[in-house]
Order: C-alpha cells, then structure tokens, then sequence
C-alpha cells in the first residue's frame, strides 16, 4: 500500500485533535521547513488548514509582520522598527552584510535567511520530559489550618497523579517540587534533591510534605502543584502501595 501523501496526513491529524479532544479544533501549516510550517499554520486560525511553498513567499509571507518569526522579540522588532523595517519583505530586502552589521554575524546572518524562507532545523518527533507536574486552582481560597482536609486530600490526590504519570512513562525523579498560590497571587515554590530516585506514591509525598514545611503559610491558598523533575529511566520502576490514611500538616 502506498504512504498517504503529507496533505492527508496533515487532515487526518486535523481530525484526530478533534475526536481525542471532544470538539478541540487546531490549525496546521503545511510548508517546506519548520519556520514556514509555523507561520503557514498562523494563516488561518481558526480550525485552519494552509499549504505553503517556497514560491509563495513574495505573496503571502513577506506581507506579515516581522515579529510574526519565531525568534524575533519585542527588543529585536523595536530595533527593526528603528531602521523602517516592519514586515518580513522588508526584512528580506536588507542585504546580509548590512543586517550583520547592525545586528551582529550571528543574528544578523540568520535574519537574513528566516526573511528568505530557509530553515535547515531538523524536524524533532520526540523528546525526553524534563519534568512531570500536577496542579489544581481551588474553586476558593483555602486556609492552612481551618481547610486542613480539603487541602491535604488534593495534596495526596497530586502526588498520585504525578506518580501514576511516572509509572506509565516509566521514569523516576530525583528532584520533587511544590508550588503554591496564594490569595494576592504571589507564587511560592520550594523543592528538594533526594539521594536516590523515587516513583512511588508515597516517597513523593513524604518529598513533597518536606517541601512544604519550609512554606510560610501566611495567607489563604489559590492554586496547588506538584512537580518531578530530574527525571531518569530505572531499570525497572518499583510500584509502592500505601494502604494507610495520609494526613497532610500545613503549619
């Protein structure tokens, strides 16, 4: 049977978003390389669907705004913006030498080939996670003392859905994290480095539980997360049960 050409394969995925997410739509661009393929997937939002060829450039990229590529900030645009330059056809009508320099070897060779379309960044299918996380935003504010059960039963509920996406995955962290909201929305994280990797359940809660001690809790609580980083592959990931009640204490 002979592959399905990239065009049906772009739509089929189109439609695997929408039936895995229960109605989600998303845009897809279709293009030469990973630069064009972000913007041509920009074109049509949304629930778009755009085929972009290199031919295509002078009509329908060189029009958009220079800041539309990836890699050009808002410092980089104002800089742009100074020297009359406000789209990416403006951008690929600046000879390499003069965008050197005014904008140095590095950057200013790589404008001049992301104005021309070119990206030779190979295309990355798959990639080891950094981390797992877990939160959750409470419908109210939640105090330390007076909330101490609703709080301590979405702790251990993070901590085993954090387990549980270890084990499917098959890694073990080194690292666990905590990151609490409060009411005035500051954000507090604190985290710990375990000597040995761990997995299971109950080892990332007594992680966790320690991170949370070094927490002042001063104000009601917003939003709960809990993280593993430093991630590793075990050889094989032990599964630890915990019949017990947990009791999660915010002093």
């Amino acid at each position: 049977m002979l592959e399905d050409d990239s065009e049906t394969i772009a739509r089929r995925l189109k439609t695997a978003v929408v039936e895995a997410t229960g109605g989600l739509t998303c845009s897809v661009g279709l293009a030469p390389n990973k630069l064009l393929a972000k913007l041509s997937s920009e074109m049509q939002k949304p629930d778009g669907f755009t085929i972009l060829t290199m031919d295509d450039l002078p009509r329908r990229v060189w029009p958009m705004a220079a800041a539309k590529i990836n890699g050009i900030g808002p410092k980089a645009n104002e800089r742009l913006a100074s020297f009359g330059i406000a789209t990416i056809g403006d951008l690929a009508e600046r000879n390499e030498p003069w965008l050197i320099e005014n904008f140095g070897r590095s950057y200013g060779a790589w404008l001049y080939r992301v104005s021309h379309g070119l990206d030779d960044r190979p295309v990355v299918t798959y990639s080891e996670p950094v981390s797992m996380s877990r939160e959750t935003t409470f419908e109210r504010n939640l105090h330390a003392v007076r909330d101490r059960e609703e709080l301590g039963t979405a702790f251990k509920a993070l901590c085993d859905q954090v387990a549980a996406d270890l084990a499917r995955k098959g890694y073990v962290s080194k690292k666990i994290g905590v990151k609490l909201r409060f009411d005035d929305f500051k954000t507090v994280t604190r985290d710990v480095t375990l000597p040995s990797a761990i997995g299971d359940a109950r080892s990332l809660r007594k992680a966790a539980s320690s991170c949370i001690k070094r927490i002042d809790m001063v104000r009601t609580i917003r939003l709960l997360g809990i993280k593993a980083g430093s991630l590793g592959r075990p050889a094989a990931v032990q599964e630890a049960e915990d019949p017990a009640q947990f009791e999660l204490k915010f002093d």
